[in-house]
């Protein structure tokens, strides 16, 4: 524009009506060199996080061998069902990215991360809210035991797993906005709760019919369904298995990984020392307590409806795994460490305010019934205290034990 106003058309040479850009993302030592454009796809432009082989258990892989096709998966651990788990919710990660660059057949990248422990991918739960494309949000595994050996006591015959937000998605904003609803709790209103709820459901009802209604669902941690989740995908799957408890009374034993949870709490860590943080936050937890049981008898009908719920739960304890610096997650810390405190010190008031919050009580003044996701009779909270950089990361549950503390 500064020549044209001399009389002088000029025009930059990247200026262009558009473009086909390939981004490589590999980790060559030099990012300019030519031969890197010679390389098959599966060497290049690949993010090496998706790679089975470099970012996977380790611990697991070693004990086949070099060059074992799968692993030795003790389904007795804790340690074990952890990492499958949260492999299998990595796997759908990758679904998504591989669709998104076109990564197919001996490309994908995806596979490895549930053959591996003997899985075959079932089926996938789409989200179509873009209506231009379906966004994966999640996937079904179908677990095949070895041929000739029998299938362990504890394994799953099934995993529906559940995704979290991908940031870095050309479609991230569909996430972010459902991310919004986890803190307005109306998850359980949208499109992608109604569709992971009916691909479940729809499982249960295929696995019961095909074995006569004795597929084990009401006994916890033999449940041959198990769900799992990150972040977003972690609400989901609370979501699902809270309904499914509740509704048809079916246990299914679920991972939640980096659940996210609103708490006013970890800005009491930020803004006052640890010892002075802790002494409010009992402090404000235990007086929290005495008003709601008060409030309660004031909301009796609320307060027996929640009551019933809890009664209806509490077969179900999912497994809960958070870092402790983890800001979007580390409310359930506090929640429930501090609920046992306050059972300890004054167990009365403790039993009739855990199932009330003052959101729910609120909303049933004006006769609109609703419940808090976190409110939760019992669960299996696990809390890393490991020094990784994301503590919100996926990656850090499917270490061993020796390189965290849980």
């Amino acid at each position: 524009m500064l020549f044209a106003a001399f009389g002088k058309e000029k025009e930059r040479p990247h200026l262009l009506p558009t473009a086909r850009l390939w981004k490589n993302s590999s980790m060559d030592g030099d990012a300019h060199d030519l031969q890197q454009w010679w390389r098959p796809d599966h060497e290049r432009d690949f993010d090496h996080a998706d790679f089975f082989d470099n970012s996977g258990p380790v611990h697991m892989m070693a004990k086949n061998g070099a060059g074992s096709p799968r692993t030795v998966v003790d389904w007795g651990k804790e340690e074990h069902r952890r990492c499958v788990a949260a492999c299998l919710v990595k796997g759908v990660y990758i679904i998504e990215n591989d669709s998104t660059r076109c990564r197919v057949h001996t490309n994908a990248l995806a596979p490895p991360w549930w053959e591996n422990f003997g899985f075959n991918l079932l089926d996938v739960i789409r989200d179509d809210s873009d209506h231009d494309d379906q966004f994966i949000i999640g996937a079904i595994y179908e677990h095949v035991p070895p041929p000739g050996e029998p299938a362990h006591p504890l394994s799953p015959h099934y995993v529906v797993a559940f995704r979290g937000t991908m940031i870095s998605h050309p479609k991230a904003l569909i996430d972010l906005y459902l991310d919004t609803k986890i803190m307005v709790n109306t998850l359980k209103e949208s499109k992608r709760s109604r569709l992971a709820n009916t691909a479940v459901k729809k499982l249960v009802v295929t696995v019961d019919k095909g074995m006569g209604g004795a597929c084990g669902h009401g006994t916890a941690g033999s449940c041959i369904v198990w769900l799992a989740g990150h972040s977003l995908g972690a609400s989901l799957a609370l979501d699902v298995g809270r309904a499914m408890m509740v509704e048809q009374g079916y246990n299914l034993p679920t991972f939640l990984f980096n659940l996210p949870q609103v708490s006013p709490t970890p800005a009491i860590d930020v803004l006052l020392p640890i010892e002075k943080a802790q002494k409010a936050k009992r402090d404000i937890y235990a007086v929290s307590y005495f008003v709601k049981a008060e409030l309660g008898k004031v909301l009796n009908p609320h307060k027996e409806r929640m009551e019933n719920l809890f009664k209806r739960l509490s077969p179900w304890a999912p497994e809960l795994y958070v870092h402790e610096r983890d800001v979007i997650c580390k409310g359930y810390i506090d929640f429930f460490e501090q609920r046992q405190q306050v059972q300890e010190r004054f167990r009365e008031v403790a039993t009739s305010a855990m199932t009330l919050s003052y959101r729910d009580m609120f909303f049933s003044v004006f006769g609109m019934e609703k419940e808090q996701p976190h409110l939760l009779p019992s669960a299996r909270l696990w809390k890393s205290t490991s020094k990784d950089e994301d503590t919100h990361a996926l990656q850090q549950w499917w270490k061993p034990m020796g390189e965290q503390t849980l």
